[in-house]
C-alpha cells in the first residue's frame, strides 16, 4: 500500500508534463530555426542581403554553386582531410582505449586526462598551440598540418566510444577465447573486434562530421589551404553571393547530418541489444 501510494506521489502532475513538453520544444526550436532559415535563405532570389520573408524563391544558386569550382576544390580537400583524419583517430584512439580499459597501472588517470584535454579545451586555445609547435619544429603548414590538428581531437572521440565499449563487454568472452586455444590475433578477430565493430563505425562517423565542420583549428593550422569552412569563412566576410554560401551551407549540413544519425542509431541499437 505503502510503495502504491509513493509510486502515486511520485507520478508527474499533468502541468508538469506540459511544462516539460513546451521547455523541449522550445530547445528544438531555438536549435533548429537558424539551420531552417539558411535552408530558406538558399532559395532566397535576393544575392544581396537576408530579407525576410525573402521577395522570391529560386533554385538558380544550386546551379550557380555546382558551377564555382573553388566550391568543389575547398570540398574535395575537406573530404581528404576528413578522411585522413578520421582514419588516424580510429587507430590511435583504438589502441590507447584497449591500453587503458582494464589495465590499471601508475598514471592511468592522468593519461586518460590528457587523451580527453584536446576536446575539452577551446579550439582557439589548440590552435595556437598547434601554431607554436609547428612553428617551433620548422614544420611549414600544409595538409598534413591540418590532418594533424584534425587527429587531436578526433582520437578523444573514437576513444571515448571505444573505451566505454571496451568496460562493457564481459572479461569472460575474452578467457574462454583463450581457454578454447585461440591466440591473441585469433581472440581479436573473432571475439573483440565484433563486438567493438559498431563503436568503431559510430565514433569514426562523428569524427569524420566534427574533422569536416572544423574551422578554428584550421584557421591556425591551414596555412595557405583552403577548406570549405575556411572557403565559407572567407565568403562571409567579403560577400559576393550570399546565396551561394547558403546552398554550401546546406551541402555541409547534408553531409554531416547522415554520419551523425547513422552513429546514433548505431550506437542506439547496441545498447538495446546489450540490454536485453
Amino acid at each position: 500500500m505503502r510503495s502504491e501510494i509513493s509510486m502515486k506521489s511520485s507520478r508527474p502532475t499533468r502541468g508538469a508534463t506540459l511544462g516539460l513538453k513546451i521547455a523541449v520544444w522550445f530547445g528544438v526550436l531555438f536549435l533548429h530555426i537558424p539551420l531552417a532559415l539558411i535552408v530558406l535563405y538558399a532559395f532566397s532570389s535576393e544575392d544581396k542581403s537576408y530579407v525576410f520573408p525573402p521577395p522570391g524563391l529560386t533554385t538558380q544558386w544550386f546551379a550557380v554553386t555546382l558551377d564555382r569550382t573553388d566550391v568543389w576544390d575547398a570540398m574535395a580537400l575537406s573530404f581528404k582531410v576528413a578522411l585522413w583524419s578520421t582514419g588516424i583517430a580510429m587507430v590511435l584512439g583504438t589502441l590507447a582505449a584497449g591500453a587503458l580499459a582494464r589495465t590499471q597501472f601508475f598514471g592511468r588517470e592522468a593519461i586518460n586526462l590528457l587523451l580527453i584535454l584536446p576536446i575539452a579545451l577551446p579550439g582557439v586555445i589548440t590552435g595556437i598551440s598547434l601554431r607554436s609547435a609547428f612553428h617551433t619544429m620548422d614544420i611549414p603548414f600544409s595538409f598534413w598540418t591540418i590532418v594533424i590538428g584534425h587527429a587531436t581531437f578526433c582520437v578523444v572521440v573514437v576513444y571515448n566510444n571505444v573505451v566505454a565499449r571496451l568496460r562493457r563487454i564481459s572479461p569472460s568472452l575474452l578467457e574462454a577465447s583463450m581457454d578454447l586455444g585461440a591466440n591473441a590475433f585469433q581472440t581479436f578477430r573473432y571475439v573483440l573486434l565484433p563486438q567493438l565493430g559498431s563503436a568503431l563505425l559510430a565514433g569514426g562517423l562523428l569524427a569524420f562530421a566534427l574533422s569536416f565542420d572544423e574551422v578554428i583549428v584550421t584557421t591556425f593550422t591551414a596555412g595557405q589551404q583552403t577548406t570549405l569552412p575556411i572557403w565559407m569563412f572567407q565568403e562571409l566576410i567579403r560577400p559576393r553571393q550570399r546565396p551561394v554560401t547558403n546552398v554550401v551551407a546546406v551541402i555541409m549540413i547534408s553531409l554531416t547530418f547522415i554520419p551523425i544519425v547513422a552513429a546514433y542509431w548505431l550506437t542506439r541499437s547496441d545498447e538495446d541489444s546489450l540490454n536485453r
